[in-house]
Parts: C-alpha cells; structure tokens; sequence
C-alpha cells in the first residue's frame, strides 16, 4: 500500500510540475535523453543553458550530487535539487562543451544506470581541458525516460 501511495503522488507530481513537453526525441530512447543531456549543458560564451528542456529530460524530484576533495584532503559531496543546480541561468563566462566519450549501460526492469564518460572544452571540439564520468540514473514510466538523478567527481 505505501509503494502504491509513492508511486501514485510521484506520478501525480510529475504531471503537474513538469507541464513543458519535451521533444519525443530526446526522452523515447535511452540514446535520446543522453545526448540531450550533454547538448543542454553545451554552448559558447554570452549563452545561458537551455533550462526548459533541461527540466523536461528531469523527473520533478530529480538530485544533482557532486564529489569532490576539500583543502585538508577529505571526500564531501553536495546534493541538491535541479532548480538549486540552475541558480540564475546567467549567461556563460566562457565556451563550456562537454562531450560524450564513453557509455556504460545497465538495464533492470523501468530503471537504468549509466556510466557515461565525457571530455570537456571551451570550443565546440576544441582541446579538452578536463574529462571525468557522469553517474547518471534513469525511469522508464512506460511512455518516456526520466532523469531521476546524476552525479560527477570534481576532484578526479
């Protein structure tokens, strides 16, 4: 009864405070909301990113983590909502590119977990000057793939 209570608000919830539509391209496929995901945070400097159709690839109760080290050596992470991860949209300072290099792809049922390597630049296929990995978790509600949650070591 609890897990149908759950599923019930979080679909509720989804329908409500997610009303933008986004492109059946991006979320039908896992292919799709991937690239997606990587075009949404990509663009030359003077550009803010594309938060609509960031929030659309997005379940409503979606986390962003980020791990790193601080001063004195020691491993932290900060959790936070989407909306907290956009702050003010401001315009770029600089190019930001991040491309995909690498995918890891593991399936159970509605869920799917993926290990998605990436380089990052200042140009559209400039030098990069950083790479890591996303830990990026995924829905299928039967329709589309949300984004529940990702996560990326700053430190590595």
């Amino acid at each position: 009864m609890f897990r149908l209570l759950i599923t019930t608000i979080s679909v509720f919830t989804a329908s409500m405070v997610n009303s933008q539509e986004p492109a059946m391209t991006d979320v039908a496929t896992i292919d799709g909301i991937i690239d997606a995901y990587y075009e949404v945070v990509s663009g030359p400097a003077g550009e803010v990113a594309d938060i609509s159709r960031d929030r659309g690839l997005h379940h409503p109760n979606a986390w962003v983590s980020i791990a790193g080290v601080d001063a004195q050596g020691k491993p932290f992470v900060t959790a936070m909502s989407l909306s907290d991860y956009h702050g003010d949209n401001e315009p770029r300072e600089e190019g930001f590119f991040e491309i995909e290099t690498g995918r890891s792809v593991s399936r159970s049922g509605n869920m799917a977990h993926i290990w998605s390597s990436y380089t990052s630049a200042t140009t559209d296929g400039g030098e990069p000057f950083t790479s890591g990995v996303n830990s990026i978790t995924l829905f299928w509600d039967g329709n589309r793939w949300w984004i529940m949650g990702w996560m990326f070591d700053g430190s590595a």
